[in-house]
Protein backbone atom coordinates (compact mmCIF):
# COMPACT_ATOMS: atom_id res chain seq x y z
CA UNK A 1 0.00 0.00 0.00
CA UNK A 2 1.59 3.52 -0.82
CA UNK A 3 1.95 5.90 1.35
CA UNK A 4 -0.51 9.21 0.93
CA UNK A 5 0.96 11.68 -0.77
CA UNK A 6 2.85 14.74 0.84
CA UNK A 7 1.51 16.93 -1.67
CA UNK A 8 -2.61 15.72 -1.60
CA UNK A 9 -4.70 18.21 -3.47
CA UNK A 10 -7.21 17.11 -0.66
CA UNK A 11 -10.59 15.08 -1.01
CA UNK A 12 -12.96 18.08 -1.66
CA UNK A 13 -10.39 19.64 -4.68
CA UNK A 14 -11.47 19.11 -8.09
CA UNK A 15 -8.41 17.46 -8.73
CA UNK A 16 -9.07 15.03 -5.75
CA UNK A 17 -8.01 11.25 -7.63
CA UNK A 18 -7.43 12.58 -10.69
CA UNK A 19 -3.99 14.16 -10.22
CA UNK A 20 -0.38 13.01 -11.16
CA UNK A 21 0.23 13.01 -7.08
CA UNK A 22 -2.79 10.75 -6.24
CA UNK A 23 -1.52 8.07 -8.61
CA UNK A 24 -0.68 5.07 -5.94
CA UNK A 25 -2.78 6.90 -3.12
CA UNK A 26 -4.50 4.08 -1.30
CA UNK A 27 -7.82 6.61 -1.68
CA UNK A 28 -7.41 7.63 -5.32
CA UNK A 29 -10.67 5.31 -5.75
CA UNK A 30 -13.02 6.81 -3.09
CA UNK A 31 -11.41 10.53 -3.96
CA UNK A 32 -11.79 10.46 -7.55
CA UNK A 33 -15.62 9.06 -7.45
CA UNK A 34 -16.55 11.93 -6.21
CA UNK A 35 -17.51 10.91 -2.78
CA UNK A 36 -14.88 13.29 -0.97
CA UNK A 37 -15.97 16.69 -2.49
CA UNK A 38 -19.83 16.15 -2.20
CA UNK A 39 -21.52 15.82 0.96
CA UNK A 40 -23.65 12.83 1.69
CA UNK A 41 -27.25 13.18 3.24
CA UNK A 42 -25.86 10.22 5.05
CA UNK A 43 -23.70 12.28 7.17
CA UNK A 44 -25.96 14.30 9.06
CA UNK A 45 -27.82 11.13 9.66
CA UNK A 46 -25.30 9.85 11.19
CA UNK A 47 -24.46 12.54 13.31
CA UNK A 48 -27.92 12.48 15.06
CA UNK A 49 -27.41 8.85 15.54
CA UNK A 50 -24.28 8.97 17.49
CA UNK A 51 -25.72 11.84 19.16
CA UNK A 52 -26.28 8.79 21.94
CA UNK A 53 -22.24 8.08 21.67
CA UNK A 54 -20.00 9.62 23.69
CA UNK A 55 -16.51 8.64 22.33
CA UNK A 56 -15.51 7.10 19.34
CA UNK A 57 -12.24 5.36 19.04
CA UNK A 58 -10.76 4.24 15.55
CA UNK A 59 -8.47 1.12 16.03
CA UNK A 60 -5.72 1.32 13.54
CA UNK A 61 -2.87 -0.93 12.71
CA UNK A 62 -0.21 -0.35 9.23
CA UNK A 63 -0.68 -4.17 8.76
CA UNK A 64 -2.16 -7.03 9.31
CA UNK A 65 -0.62 -10.04 12.13
CA UNK A 66 -0.04 -7.33 14.94
CA UNK A 67 -2.73 -7.76 17.17
CA UNK A 68 -5.15 -5.25 16.30
CA UNK A 69 -8.30 -6.79 16.86
CA UNK A 70 -7.17 -8.86 20.20
CA UNK A 71 -6.41 -5.13 21.24
CA UNK A 72 -9.51 -4.07 20.34
CA UNK A 73 -11.10 -6.67 22.16
CA UNK A 74 -8.88 -6.05 25.31
CA UNK A 75 -9.95 -2.55 25.23
CA UNK A 76 -13.31 -3.23 25.44
CA UNK A 77 -13.42 -5.94 27.92
CA UNK A 78 -11.47 -3.44 30.27
CA UNK A 79 -13.43 -0.36 29.45
CA UNK A 80 -16.80 -2.70 30.37
CA UNK A 81 -15.10 -3.14 34.20
CA UNK A 82 -16.95 -0.12 35.18
CA UNK A 83 -20.19 -1.77 34.76
CA UNK A 84 -21.49 1.76 34.92
CA UNK A 85 -19.97 2.32 31.59
CA UNK A 86 -21.23 1.00 28.22
CA UNK A 87 -19.54 -0.08 25.19
CA UNK A 88 -20.11 -0.82 21.97
CA UNK A 89 -17.66 -2.79 19.31
CA UNK A 90 -17.90 -2.88 15.76
CA UNK A 91 -15.66 -5.34 13.49
CA UNK A 92 -15.17 -3.51 10.06
CA UNK A 93 -12.41 -5.49 9.32
CA UNK A 94 -12.94 -7.36 6.32
CA UNK A 95 -9.59 -9.03 5.88
CA UNK A 96 -10.40 -10.95 9.12
CA UNK A 97 -12.97 -10.44 10.62
CA UNK A 98 -12.10 -12.46 14.40
CA UNK A 99 -13.71 -9.97 16.83
CA UNK A 100 -16.77 -12.75 17.14
CA UNK A 101 -14.45 -15.58 17.88
CA UNK A 102 -12.74 -13.32 20.55
CA UNK A 103 -15.64 -12.18 22.08
CA UNK A 104 -17.31 -15.19 22.29
CA UNK A 105 -20.19 -14.78 20.19
CA UNK A 106 -19.59 -16.36 16.79
CA UNK A 107 -22.82 -17.70 15.47
CA UNK A 108 -24.87 -14.66 17.23
CA UNK A 109 -26.98 -12.95 14.77
CA UNK A 110 -28.00 -9.24 14.33
CA UNK A 111 -31.53 -8.89 14.59
CA UNK A 112 -33.93 -5.83 12.74
CA UNK A 113 -35.52 -3.79 14.88
CA UNK A 114 -38.26 -1.05 14.55
CA UNK A 115 -35.23 1.18 15.82
CA UNK A 116 -32.53 -0.26 13.82
CA UNK A 117 -30.32 -3.47 14.06
CA UNK A 118 -29.77 -4.82 17.46
CA UNK A 119 -26.09 -5.50 18.12
CA UNK A 120 -25.33 -8.66 19.99
CA UNK A 121 -24.81 -8.33 23.21
CA UNK A 122 -22.65 -9.43 25.83
CA UNK A 123 -23.48 -8.10 29.36
CA UNK A 124 -23.00 -3.83 28.74
CA UNK A 125 -20.71 -4.59 25.96
CA UNK A 126 -22.42 -4.47 22.49
CA UNK A 127 -20.56 -5.91 19.05
CA UNK A 128 -21.31 -6.37 15.73
CA UNK A 129 -19.67 -7.58 12.62
CA UNK A 130 -19.15 -7.39 9.41
CA UNK A 131 -20.41 -10.44 7.28
CA UNK A 132 -17.11 -12.81 6.42
CA UNK A 133 -16.46 -11.98 2.46
CA UNK A 134 -18.91 -9.19 2.32
CA UNK A 135 -18.08 -5.13 2.83
CA UNK A 136 -18.79 -2.43 0.79
CA UNK A 137 -17.95 1.03 1.85
CA UNK A 138 -21.75 1.15 1.72
CA UNK A 139 -22.20 -1.09 4.59
CA UNK A 140 -20.33 0.84 6.92
CA UNK A 141 -22.29 3.81 6.29
CA UNK A 142 -25.22 1.52 7.10
CA UNK A 143 -24.03 0.14 9.86
CA UNK A 144 -23.03 3.79 11.75
CA UNK A 145 -26.47 5.22 10.82
CA UNK A 146 -28.91 1.85 11.26
CA UNK A 147 -27.71 -0.07 14.37
CA UNK A 148 -29.19 0.80 17.28
CA UNK A 149 -26.62 1.06 19.62
CA UNK A 150 -28.75 2.90 22.15
CA UNK A 151 -26.47 4.99 25.23
CA UNK A 152 -22.74 3.98 24.67
CA UNK A 153 -20.22 5.44 26.59
CA UNK A 154 -17.58 4.63 24.10
CA UNK A 155 -17.75 3.08 20.48
CA UNK A 156 -14.64 1.28 19.24
CA UNK A 157 -14.27 0.63 15.68
CA UNK A 158 -11.39 -2.48 14.61
CA UNK A 159 -10.52 -1.23 11.30
CA UNK A 160 -8.84 -3.33 8.45
CA UNK A 161 -5.35 -3.17 8.18
CA UNK A 162 -3.41 0.02 6.09
CA UNK A 163 -5.28 2.99 4.72
CA UNK A 164 -8.03 2.10 2.76
CA UNK A 165 -11.35 3.62 1.28
CA UNK A 166 -12.99 2.11 4.51
CA UNK A 167 -11.06 3.97 6.73
CA UNK A 168 -11.74 7.09 4.79
CA UNK A 169 -15.26 6.50 5.03
CA UNK A 170 -15.51 6.07 8.50
CA UNK A 171 -13.31 9.18 9.19
CA UNK A 172 -15.85 10.74 6.79
CA UNK A 173 -18.68 9.29 8.32
CA UNK A 174 -17.81 9.74 12.31
CA UNK A 175 -16.12 13.58 11.97
CA UNK A 176 -19.34 15.40 12.12
CA UNK A 177 -19.57 13.13 15.47
CA UNK A 178 -16.90 14.14 16.69
CA UNK A 179 -14.46 11.10 16.83
CA UNK A 180 -12.18 11.03 19.76
CA UNK A 181 -9.15 9.91 17.80
CA UNK A 182 -7.10 6.87 16.32
CA UNK A 183 -4.65 4.38 18.54
CA UNK A 184 -2.43 2.61 15.89
CA UNK A 185 -1.41 -1.00 17.13
CA UNK A 186 2.04 -2.31 15.99
CA UNK A 187 4.83 -4.30 16.72
CA UNK A 188 8.87 -3.51 17.62
CA UNK A 189 10.61 -4.85 14.12
CA UNK A 190 11.53 -2.44 11.41
CA UNK A 191 9.07 -4.35 8.94
CA UNK A 192 5.78 -3.49 10.99
CA UNK A 193 6.83 0.41 11.91
CA UNK A 194 7.58 1.10 8.09
CA UNK A 195 3.54 0.48 7.58
CA UNK A 196 2.94 2.65 11.15
CA UNK A 197 4.55 5.71 9.82
CA UNK A 198 2.15 5.56 6.65
CA UNK A 199 -0.63 5.39 8.93
CA UNK A 200 0.28 8.25 10.89
CA UNK A 201 0.57 9.94 7.74
CA UNK A 202 -2.81 9.21 6.95
CA UNK A 203 -3.94 10.38 10.31
CA UNK A 204 -2.62 13.72 9.58
CA UNK A 205 -3.98 13.87 5.92
CA UNK A 206 -7.34 13.24 7.26
CA UNK A 207 -7.46 15.61 10.17
CA UNK A 208 -7.88 12.16 12.45
CA UNK A 209 -6.43 12.78 16.12
CA UNK A 210 -4.04 10.30 17.17
CA UNK A 211 -4.23 8.87 20.45
CA UNK A 212 -1.11 7.18 20.13
CA UNK A 213 0.62 3.94 19.26
CA UNK A 214 1.03 0.42 21.25
CA UNK A 215 3.64 -1.94 20.84
CA UNK A 216 2.19 -4.96 21.05
CA UNK A 217 4.24 -8.48 21.70
CA UNK A 218 6.87 -6.53 23.13
CA UNK A 219 9.16 -9.03 24.62
CA UNK A 220 8.29 -11.71 26.82
CA UNK A 221 8.58 -12.15 30.38
CA UNK A 222 9.85 -15.44 31.86
CA UNK A 223 6.59 -16.04 34.59
CA UNK A 224 9.68 -18.27 36.07
CA UNK A 225 12.42 -16.16 36.15
CA UNK A 226 10.83 -13.21 35.45
CA UNK A 227 13.51 -12.48 32.70
CA UNK A 228 12.39 -10.80 29.79
CA UNK A 229 13.62 -11.77 26.23
CA UNK A 230 12.95 -10.07 22.93
CA UNK A 231 10.78 -12.35 20.61
CA UNK A 232 11.03 -9.28 18.13
CA UNK A 233 13.93 -7.27 17.90
CA UNK A 234 13.41 -3.74 17.82
CA UNK A 235 16.11 -3.32 15.71
CA UNK A 236 15.57 0.33 14.82
CA UNK A 237 14.60 1.63 18.19
CA UNK A 238 11.28 0.18 17.93
CA UNK A 239 7.94 2.22 18.70
CA UNK A 240 9.43 4.34 21.10
CA UNK A 241 11.99 5.77 18.56
CA UNK A 242 9.53 6.04 16.05
CA UNK A 243 7.26 8.27 18.36
CA UNK A 244 10.10 10.36 19.35
CA UNK A 245 10.70 11.16 15.71
CA UNK A 246 7.17 11.64 14.61
CA UNK A 247 6.27 13.76 17.83
CA UNK A 248 3.48 11.13 18.40
CA UNK A 249 2.63 9.70 22.40
CA UNK A 250 3.48 6.00 23.35
CA UNK A 251 0.31 4.59 25.27
CA UNK A 252 2.73 1.54 26.31
CA UNK A 253 4.31 -1.39 25.23
CA UNK A 254 2.17 -5.11 25.92
CA UNK A 255 4.62 -8.42 26.23
CA UNK A 256 3.79 -11.58 24.91
CA UNK A 257 1.79 -13.55 26.80
CA UNK A 258 0.73 -17.30 25.92
CA UNK A 259 -2.46 -16.99 27.57
CA UNK A 260 -3.63 -13.90 26.16
CA UNK A 261 -4.21 -16.41 22.59
CA UNK A 262 -5.97 -19.32 24.55
CA UNK A 263 -8.41 -17.10 26.78
CA UNK A 264 -8.73 -15.37 22.78
CA UNK A 265 -9.85 -18.68 21.32
CA UNK A 266 -12.05 -19.58 24.37
CA UNK A 267 -13.70 -16.50 23.69
CA UNK A 268 -13.34 -14.93 27.01
CA UNK A 269 -10.86 -11.78 28.60
CA UNK A 270 -7.44 -12.30 29.38
CA UNK A 271 -7.56 -10.19 32.27
CA UNK A 272 -10.05 -12.59 34.25
CA UNK A 273 -7.34 -15.45 33.93
CA UNK A 274 -3.86 -13.25 34.38
CA UNK A 275 -4.98 -10.49 36.74
CA UNK A 276 -1.21 -9.48 37.79
CA UNK A 277 0.33 -10.77 34.46
CA UNK A 278 2.48 -7.79 33.11
CA UNK A 279 0.37 -8.08 29.72
CA UNK A 280 -2.38 -7.10 31.47
CA UNK A 281 -0.90 -4.38 33.85
CA UNK A 282 0.71 -3.02 30.70
CA UNK A 283 -3.16 -2.90 29.07
CA UNK A 284 -4.75 -1.23 32.02
CA UNK A 285 -2.31 1.15 32.26
CA UNK A 286 -2.76 1.92 28.41
CA UNK A 287 -6.34 2.08 28.78
CA UNK A 288 -6.31 4.41 31.31
CA UNK A 289 -4.73 7.02 29.08
CA UNK A 290 -7.03 6.30 26.86
CA UNK A 291 -9.57 7.59 29.00
CA UNK A 292 -7.94 10.44 30.01
CA UNK A 293 -7.78 11.47 26.52
CA UNK A 294 -11.05 11.41 25.64
CA UNK A 295 -11.97 12.98 29.22
CA UNK A 296 -9.79 15.78 28.12
CA UNK A 297 -10.86 16.16 24.17
CA UNK A 298 -14.58 15.98 26.08
CA UNK A 299 -13.96 18.80 28.50
CA UNK A 300 -12.18 21.10 25.98
CA UNK A 301 -15.20 20.68 23.29
CA UNK A 302 -17.48 21.46 26.21
CA UNK A 303 -15.13 24.04 27.02
CA UNK A 304 -15.31 25.77 23.42
CA UNK A 305 -19.17 24.98 23.31
CA UNK A 306 -19.57 27.19 26.57
CA UNK A 307 -16.92 29.77 25.24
Amino acid sequence: MEEVPHDCPGADSAQAGRGTSCQGCPNQRLCASGAGATPDPAIEEIKEKMKTVKHKILVLSGKGGVGKSTFSAHLAHGLAEDENTQIALLDIDICGPSIPKIMGLEGEQVHQSGSGWSPVVSFHLFEISTPCGFLFLGMIKQFLRDVDWGEVDYLIVDTPPGTSDEHLSVVQYLAAAHIDGAVIITTPQEVSLQDVRKEINFCRKVKLPIIGVVENMSGFICPKCKKESQIFPPTTGGAELMCQNLEVPLLGRVPLDPLIGKNCDKGQSFFIDAPDSPATLAYRSIIQRIQEFCDLRQSEEENLINS
